[in-house]
């Protein structure tokens, strides 16, 4: 497949009249004008904009299937994530057993050994658990929280810790410098996040290695003018990039602004931390083996507790444009690009050879028209 005539955000900025040709889910040339081989279908956007498909790297479920279900379900995620616009994701675990954990973790390693052809791409694990924070729980299940440690990470991943792209922990709990160091020279990128620590052990985290916040504001200490807590570490802190939700639930307009503003286009990350009901009808849901009632799009425990979102990237998308103000090329990046940069991946969420051939096409006043694949 040939697309042209199209105003194309490459990951680094847009550009006119690019040519994207597309062959077995993956762009295989770039470039001005290209013509059409014998028998190569055409696609004429007629000036629209055209981007790469969605990062995402924090998501647990998305329309009834759950990353702790283990490898069905990832392969059911990839291909239906495909459908709308998303071209390479995290599968996120939540705080389960050690057995569920390894469970879990064995399904995304199979999905990442043999890929769904037609799907979004698994980038890798990430583990939104068990080296959290009781005081900071959130909708994740306390009781299997522990101390971190390079062992029961071992133990959880099977011997495969390549295999984890990106986890979550409290960098105050006990063992935390050692295990940072240990994770971050192996590869995996570290997260602050469902944590009680001060903006002085967010930066010494950062010292060790850390690079990340999740969901940043959400499950964490706040913000306060003596004490700037996590978010105040994260926001001057360019060492940190940081995750935001933008349904308009967890954060207010001017808090993603904040964030924008701050941290720019390179280190603000869009997610979704959706969970089962994304895709789905208001109703009941589960997320780590707990009710979630889902409303008016909303997803909470009983007690009222946020339980993840019902979020897609392609409504963070138009949210950040249409709702927050943030530019389109800034909200592009957060989108696309920066999410997979953010994790040491620099072909996903660009229009480059070699890049994941899903691709998501907006009109001129930047509402979404379709999703464009070869599959």
């Amino acid at each position: 497949m040939l697309v042209h005539h199209c105003i194309a955000f490459t990951g680094e900025g847009f550009r006119k009249d690019l040519s994207i040709r597309l062959s077995e889910n993956r762009i295989t040339e770039t470039g001005q004008f290209l013509q059409p081989l014998p028998g190569e279908k055409v696609l004429d956007l007629q000036g629209d904009y055209l981007l790469p498909g969605f990062v995402d790297v924090h998501i647990h479920a998305f329309r009834k299937q759950d990353t702790m279900q283990g490898e069905s379900a990832v392969r059911a995620m990839s291909l239906d994530l495909a459908e709308v616009g998303v071209a390479a994701f995290c599968p996120t675990t939540m705080s389960a057993s050690s057995e569920d954990t390894r469970f879990s973790l064995k399904g995304i390693r199979d999905v990442m050994i043999r890929p769904e052809l037609h799907g979004a791409l698994v980038l890798g694990a990430h583990m939104e658990a068990p080296f959290l924070q009781e005081s900071k729980a959130g909708a994740q299940r306390k009781e299997f929280f522990q101390d971190p440690s390079w062992e029961a990470l071992l133990e959880m991943t099977d011997g495969h810790p390549d295999s984890v792209r990106l986890i979550t922990m409290a960098p105050e709990r006990t063992g935390s410098e050692l295990f940072i160091q240990k994770a971050t020279s192996s590869g995996i990128h570290v997260s602050i996040g469902h944590t009680a620590a001060t903006a002085a052990q967010v930066h010494a985290a950062a010292d060790w290695g850390a690079d990340h916040i999740t969901h940043t504001f959400n499950a964490q200490t706040p913000l306060l003018h003596r004490e700037p807590g996590v978010p105040g570490a994260a926001l001057t802190d360019d060492r940190l990039c940081c995750e935001l939700i933008c349904d308009g639930v967890h954060l207010h307009g001017d808090i993603v602004r904040l964030i924008v503003r701050c941290k720019g286009a390179a280190r603000a990350v869009a997610i979704t931390d959706a969970m089962e009901a994304a895709g789905m009808p208001d109703g009941m849901y589960s997320l780590g083996g707990q009710k979630v009632f889902v409303k008016e799009g909303e997803a909470r425990l009983k007690n009222g507790t946020l339980a993840g979102s019902v979020l897609t990237m392609k409504q963070a998308l138009h949210n950040l444009i249409h709702c927050f103000g943030i530019d389109p090329a800034t909200a592009c990046a957060m989108c696309t690009s920066t999410p997979a940069a953010s994790i040491g991946n620099n072909s996903a969420g660009r229009i480059l050879p070699g890049s994941p051939g899903i691709l998501t096409q907006w009109s001129k006043d930047w509402k979404m028209v379709k999703v464009i694949s070869c599959a």
